[in-house]
């Protein structure tokens, strides 16, 4: 049996209620070597002081100002008093399923050419929905999908197989390894830096596996006006430039920026529409 030791890191700003839910899921967890790492982001709300109402087992570091997704994960991990064999990374808008850790942690534990483990996740709304069950990229194509997003979870996603990248809404490392990757680039401003670093690793023949025995539920894109918000769609769309003009050749740069603009002029219409639609 492994029980090595496990920091899950929870980045919060400002969502004191939605932060509580996933630290109580996190509380009902049945890996006994884990460890709770609140990050405040510099929250205004009350939030520190209702987490350690609630428990005086969890570490809180509190930022101070708000340093964003990559930013407030990096300063959490290097100063974290508890030190760990692995370390988690999960969004505070999710619950987990009691047995999330364990299958993550095996994976990394058996191979060790992977890098990152990630789970199957779901909508929180929908419960049999699926929202991410592996990721693939083409930057060329101007191409980030989740596989499988939005279809029902009949089983047919329950192989475990190597993926283009881990979502930054709950992946697993060793904390050598993300130390190694030189953590989040903090350049990105909340999208694509979770792609960013699975493709840095890969660069240096590292990989990413999808666990799909490994569950948690997902709360989509609460925090900034749920899953069709126009600042989402801003946000990913400027991440995915930085992505493309970070790993592309100079050669074929100049196309895939082309088919890229082209693509967000398309999605415009989409975006208003799903909105429109989703207020009916």
């Amino acid at each position: 049996m492994i029980n090595e030791s496990v920091n899950i890191f929870v980045l919060n700003w400002n969502q004191k209620a939605m932060t509580l839910d996933c630290i109580k899921s996190l509380e009902k967890v049945t890996y006994n070597n884990s460890k709770i790492i609140l990050i405040d982001n510099g929250s205004t709300d009350g939030s520190v002081d209702l987490i350690n109402e609630h428990s005086s087992n969890i570490e809180i570091i509190e930022v101070g100002d708000n340093l964003g997704y990559a930013g407030g994960n990096n300063y959490g991990f290097i100063n974290s008093i508890n030190q760990s064999k692995y370390s988690i990374f999960l969004n505070n808008d999710t619950v987990v399923s009691p047995n999330f850790i364990e299958p993550l942690i095996k994976a990394l534990n058996d191979d060790f050419s992977i890098k990152q483990s990630a789970p199957k996740i779901l909508f929180a709304d929908k419960p049999n929905s699926l929202w991410f069950a592996g990721g693939y990229v083409n930057l060329f194509f101007s191409w980030i999908r989740h596989r499988g997003i939005r279809k029902i979870d009949k089983g047919q996603y329950d192989n475990n197989i190597i993926i283009d990248y881990a979502t930054g809404c709950c992946f697993c490392m060793r904390s050598t390894d993300f130390e190694l990757f030189n953590m989040f680039d903090e350049s990105f401003n909340m999208y694509g830096e979770d792609v960013d670093l699975s493709l840095r690793i890969q660069k240096f023949g590292g990989k990413t596996i999808y666990i799909p025995e490994s569950k948690i539920w997902h709360k989509v894109s609460a925090s900034i006006g749920g899953q069709f918000s126009f600042i989402k769609w801003k946000r990913k769309n400027i991440g995915k430039i930085k992505l493309i003009i970070n790993n592309l050749n100079p050669i074929i740069l100049p196309f895939a920026l082309i088919l890229n603009f082209t693509m967000i002029i398309v999605e415009i219409p989409i975006l208003i529409f799903m909105k429109f639609r989703k207020k009916l």
